[in-house]
């Protein structure tokens, strides 16, 4: 019987004690619990492609831009040594077009200039001639000279005339031949142009190409899971890996509502996880939810249960690495800040 009442007083007090113990933690400091999380960034195929290799392993840590997987990119490979053998005879063709121009011109202008000398020496014989059956009509009418020597410069003066003639509609020719360079240069565009929407074309296949080299992002990043294996088939916006930034990293927390108003974005606190009892950290409100839902099961502040709460996140703001994504740990408030 003694025994018994010495187990019932016992009882008494560790209950009297937990009570005392719990009104304690109730009305000290704030505090939230929470845990940590990373932001995750899934790295995605862009093309289709069997895989041909991975280059990494769950909990690798990866450099900046390190490469991850990469695929088959024989079809694409063997575009693009097509595509450089067009670029090389559209080269030729240019090359050639250039020549044709210049050539073309070159011809003409040799062949203007002695039309347009010939037309000189035309216009001087024909002036010549006529000047000279002026003269013999003169003289005939003085009978200083014979009628058959002015019919001789008569005819003269007419096959001068006529040679005039012939000249201008040569030098008239020879100009209108300029159309013809005009024609080579048109034929020069368009070779030029076809060898810079084929070089275009090129340098999309390069991007393309480039692509079946699957890469981390430009910041250093661990690797959380592999999503893609060799062999395996990929098409665009395939997942390969889940990659975390070890120096972005949050503690997710829940607020109910009474306590929404003081832990505002921007507000101080500190963190203190489970696995380093009595270390603290310093922290930041980055983010609360505008919209309230309704208390996770998982999670629960320590003070009593309320029935809907706005997810925040607190950044850690100093020694990211040591915290360790699924990390438990409480996010005290402290005191209000002074207006």
């Amino acid at each position: 019987m003694n025994r018994r009442r010495l187990v019932i007083v016992v009882a008494v007090l560790l209950g009297i004690g937990l009570a005392g113990w719990l009104a304690h933690r109730r009305s000290g400091e704030p505090f939230l619990t929470g845990f940590v999380e990373g932001e995750e960034r899934i790295i995605r195929a862009e093309v289709p492609g069997r895989v041909v290799d991975i280059l990494f392993h769950e909990g690798d840590a990866l450099p900046a831009g390190a490469v991850l997987a990469r695929l088959d990119d024989a079809d694409v490979a063997a575009r693009l040594e097509a595509k450089a053998r067009e670029i090389a005879m559209l080269d030729a063709e240019v090359a050639r077009q250039r020549e044709r121009v210049t050539v073309t011109r070159e011809t003409w202008e040799r062949d203007l200039n002695a039309r347009r000398a010939e037309l000189r020496q035309a216009e001087a014989a024909s002036a010549r001639a006529a000047r000279t059956f002026a003269r013999e009509a003169e003289l005939v009418k003085l009978g200083a000279s014979t009628s058959q020597r002015l019919d001789d410069e008569r005819a003269n003066r007419d096959q001068t005339a006529s040679m005039l003639d012939r000249a201008r509609q040569l030098v008239g020719r020879a100009e209108a031949e300029e159309r013809t360079i005009a024609l080579a240069e048109r034929e020069l565009t368009a070779a030029a142009e076809k060898r810079k929407l084929a070089e275009a074309q090129r340098v999309e296949l390069e991007v393309t190409h480039a692509k079946y080299v699957i890469h981390a992002p430009g910041v250093p990043t661990v690797v959380q899971t592999q999503l893609l294996w060799a062999g395996e088939l990929a098409q665009p916006g395939t997942p390969v890996a889940s990659l975390i930034d070890p120096a972005d990293k949050y503690v997710l927390v829940y607020v109910p509502v009474p306590d929404v108003a003081r832990f505002r974005v921007g507000r101080r606190v500190t963190i203190e996880l489970d696995s380093a009892p009595g270390t603290r950290v310093p922290g930041e409100v980055s983010f609360v939810a505008d919209s309230a839902s309704f208390t996770p099961e998982k999670i629960e502040t320590r003070d009593e249960r309320v029935g809907q709460v706005y997810r925040a996140k607190v950044r850690i703001l100093e020694g990211v690495e040591r915290f360790q994504p699924g990390t438990e740990g409480n996010v005290y408030l402290g005191k209000e800040p002074a207006p």
